[in-house]
């Protein structure tokens, strides 16, 4: 088994995100092995800028603010949830409700009532779970070791997902439905997205995909890497991966539809559920990551605010109506939470409305949002846009008061602050100084602080103290109508990404545009650019290559004619072509390779193969991997292909088949293998070159990877195996101490691995790491078996004494898969 192109960097990126967000505590004070475990304050966390801002802002009350402080200066507890998919659901449930709940209760401190682990009383079916163990105490404790090496092995197979509990709320709140288009518009790391493929799958029939799908985005191309690590362990075939700024995430707006107003799914790109968990402080993460007590300011959640008000309203944009859209930080600083919401209702004009879901979800402890708040910039408080001196006015944006009035509207009530650019005397920078502390004093203002005339109160804070937590805020938002025309002017910046409704237009005076038709992506300026003479544009707009695609569905890079006052000689705006240093995505057409995987495994014409396989080489007679997608996920390849290939793709599908380079590989009648993860897709509608084997030959090949046939225990399956045709097989675990007869039937619950079929052995096909947790569930289930079938331990071939003590050991773990 090769490893993906690539592989070794994208780890070291992800060592890298992970030490840059990991728990840094340390504690001072050696423990001896006596002690108990206890949660420990272990350097000063202490920022009176902090301290002093979040007390006036009233996040909590003053009689509670001690508790609440005190507990952000603690570490987080560990919190994991249940991947509802697996296949081993109910199995790693009953694990931990049978055996860690009791097992773990013994670590917790003598005298405390706090149980070690119990189920999110809030989270639906006890599938997310809560630890009273920080990470570090989990990872140094050797009494903790099995239950983390449990947590750490299900985790990276994707049978487990370890996310902060609060971040475990927005996808309970979007309401996703399977038919539904999801998009996650700044994903990375990731667990949300897996949150959202989980719900999408749940009611689905094994070997069938949903109607639905996920488009996760991020703007970092090393976040997108980790974002496709953590996603993968899903296994899906509708999901894809893109590679934009959040606020200008392309709308795919076909052309011909444009002055029609035609704007259906099939000629745009809108989604029925947006999750918009924004670029944010991030100090509701403080217990996670206390390195950023010491870089907290207020000018962080300042300079962050107006971003985050352009993506929630791409996001509005890109929201059908009807559908629902989430807004979530994990900040509590009022300016990125509360004020955002506010401002983006406030241009909405009633098409957006705040949902109010305070009746769901009963259990989970939140609290209503703020309706009042004021603005701290650079130590100087102001409850009113009306307190701003001009010289600040660019800094202290009008959307973060409660009221959200323009300067325009509030008039000139600071015509005595001198400007900064006048000020050449020691007597007006005396002025300035004097007008400015009478500032930093509420009650020397004749102004009264405001209040938002939005049902904010809809809102939801969560706060550490609650329910041991970190902080987080979530508004849940409704699509009710289309957004109102909007007036935007066109701004001239060279090199740099302008507004999406204003690009290629640099002349217009003013262009009244819908927020749903700012879609047409950006792109280089003329129609003809050689890829070896890149122009400027190309170098400093995301790196793009206008080049013709090879792609048959694709229309050729045309322009826009939309936009009509362009001036003689300007450029007009063009279609991009592919995005330079990612891969092309190509329809898999070779009817000579599908036909033969088809007759190989004998894979059944009901399972959709035309238009459903895509590579990412753009020459197909040396394609490595092929990927299935979903039809929701091909119709919108096919719509980008039809746009000039605006989205930028970095991954999409399921990896179901890949070559086998192996000596034996190339010798065989079919040289592509089916995969592990694509082998729950593909395994209902296989009839060839699949096995059912007993549950300790199944065991035996999981242990020592190769097993001759000759030294199967049950010697018809061992005859069976060696008629197989050398190359790829499947095979299915059994019941009892033989194999299953007669045509093979699949559910949920049913557990296959690939396979080598060699000239003299069986060879898996499995990772070791998968080969290992297989392995402890099978013995999991022999356990209850034992006393019924007392021969399941005999006839054992040679070799096998004591291999389940190696196993319980972890001394078999050898790595990598010969084909040969």
């Amino acid at each position: 088994m090769g490893r993906e192109k690539g592989g070794k960097k994208s780890r070291t990126q992800r060592k890298h995100f992970q030490e840059s967000r990991e728990n840094v505590w340390n504690s001072k004070r050696p423990r001896s092995d006596s002690d108990p475990i206890p949660f420990s304050n272990p350097f000063a966390t202490q920022n009176l800028a902090f301290d002093h801002y979040y007390k006036d802002q009233g996040i909590v009350s003053s009689q509670e603010w001690d508790a609440f402080v005190q507990l952000l200066r603690t570490p987080l507890p560990a919190a994991f949830r249940i991947n509802s998919t697996s296949r081993f659901c109910e199995d790693i449930r009953s694990q931990l409700e049978n055996d860690f709940v009791h097992s773990l209760q013994a670590e917790v401190v003598e005298g405390d009532d706090t149980e070690a682990i119990l189920p999110l009383p809030w989270y639906p079916d006890n599938l997310a779970w809560h630890s009273n163990f920080s990470r570090k105490q989990l990872r140094k404790n050797q009494t903790l070791g099995r239950f983390h090496e449990f947590l750490k092995i299900e985790n990276e197979i994707g049978n487990i997902t370890r996310q902060e509990a609060v971040s475990m709320v927005p996808p309970l709140f979007l309401d996703v439905h399977s038919n539904h288009f999801v998009l996650d518009m700044c994903a990375a790391p990731g667990s949300k997205t897996f949150q959202l493929l989980e719900i999408l799958h749940h009611s689905t029939k094994v070997g069938s995909l949903p109607d639905g799908m996920v488009i996760a985005n991020d703007l970092d191309i090393q976040r997108c890497n980790l974002l496709i690590h953590q996603t993968k362990r899903m296994c899906t075939a509708n999901l894809i991966v893109t590679n934009h700024e959040a606020q200008h995430f392309p709308g795919c707006l076909l052309e011909k539809h444009y002055d029609k107003m035609e704007l259906d799914q099939e000629a745009q790109l809108l989604f029925d559920r947006v999750l918009c968990d924004v670029p944010c402080s991030g100090d509701g993460t403080l217990r996670k990551a206390p390195d950023l007590w010491r870089k907290w300011n207020t000018g962080t959640g300042n300079g962050l605010h107006n971003l985050q008000v352009l993506i929630a309203m791409r996001g509005a944009s890109l929201l059908k109506v009807g559908g629902r859209m989430i807004y979530s930080t994990c900040s509590m600083n009022p300016i990125e939470n509360e004020a955002v919401v506010a401002e983006v209702l406030r241009r909405c004009g009633g098409s957006i409305e705040l949902v109010d879901v305070s009746s769901e979800l009963p259990q989970l402890t939140r609290r209503p949002g703020l309706k009042r708040w004021k603005v701290c910039d650079k130590g100087k408080w102001f409850i009113s846009s009306k307190d701003v001196p001009k010289f600040r006015r660019n800094v202290v944006l009008p959307s973060m008061f409660p009221n959200g009035r323009s300067y325009q509207d509030v008039g000139d009530s600071n015509c005595n602050i001198i400007m900064e650019g006048d000020i050449n005397t020691d007597d007006a920078k005396g002025h300035i100084e004097d007008n400015t502390q009478a500032m930093e004093n509420p009650a020397m203002l004749e102004f009264t602080e405001e209040d938002s005339d939005f049902p904010l109160e809809r809102c939801m804070r969560f706060v550490p103290h609650d329910q041991n937590t970190g902080a987080f805020f979530i508004a849940v938002l409704q699509k009710v109508s289309a957004l109102p025309a909007i007036q935007v002017k066109p701004r001239k910046a060279v090199g740099k990404q302008v507004d999406t409704a204003n690009q290629g237009n640099e002349d217009a005076h003013e262009l009244h545009a819908n927020p749903l038709l700012e879609n047409i992506s950006e792109g280089n300026s003329e129609a003809n650019v050689n890829e070896n003479e890149p122009n400027e544009t190309d170098l400093k707009v995301n790196s793009v290559a206008c080049e013709e695609t090879d792609f048959k569905e694709a229309q050729e890079p045309c322009s826009i004619e939309i936009i009509t006052k362009n001036t003689p000689g300007k450029r007009k705006l063009q279609f991009q072509g592919k995005w330079r240093g990612i891969d092309p995505v190509v329809f898999f057409k070779d009817e000579g390779i599908i036909n033969s995987i088809k007759a190989f495994y004998g894979i059944d014409d009901q399972f959709p193969f035309n238009g459903h396989l895509v590579t990412r080489n753009s020459d197909t007679s040396h394609v490595k991997r092929i990927y299935y997608i979903s039809k929701s996920v091909k119709d919108v390849l096919e719509l980008n292909f039809s746009v000039g290939q605006q989205l930028k793709i970095t991954s999409v599908g399921l990896k179901v088949f890949e070559r086998q380079t192996s000596c034996e590989g190339r010798s065989a009648q079919c040289s592509f293998r089916i995969t592990s993860e694509g082998l729950p897709l593909i395994l209902p509608h296989i009839s060839k070159q699949i096995l059912s084997a007993s549950v300790i030959d199944f065991k035996h090949l999981l242990q020592y990877r190769a097993v001759k046939f000759a030294d199967f225990v049950d010697a018809k399956f061992g005859e069976s195996a060696a008629n197989l045709m050398p190359g790829c097989c499947v095979i299915v675990l059994g019941e009892g101490s033989r194999a299953a007869a007669g045509t093979l039937q699949v559910d949920e619950s049913t557990v296959a691995i690939g396979c080598w079929k060699g000239r003299a052995s069986l060879t898996v096909m499995v990772g070791a790491l998968e080969c290992q947790e297989l392995l402890q569930r099978l013995l999991m289930r022999l356990d209850t078996q034992t006393e019924k079938d007392s021969s399941m331990h005999e006839d054992q071939p040679s070799g096998t004494k004591g291999d389940e003590a190696q196993v319980a050991n972890g001394k078999n773990e050898e790595a990598g898969v010969t084909g040969c």
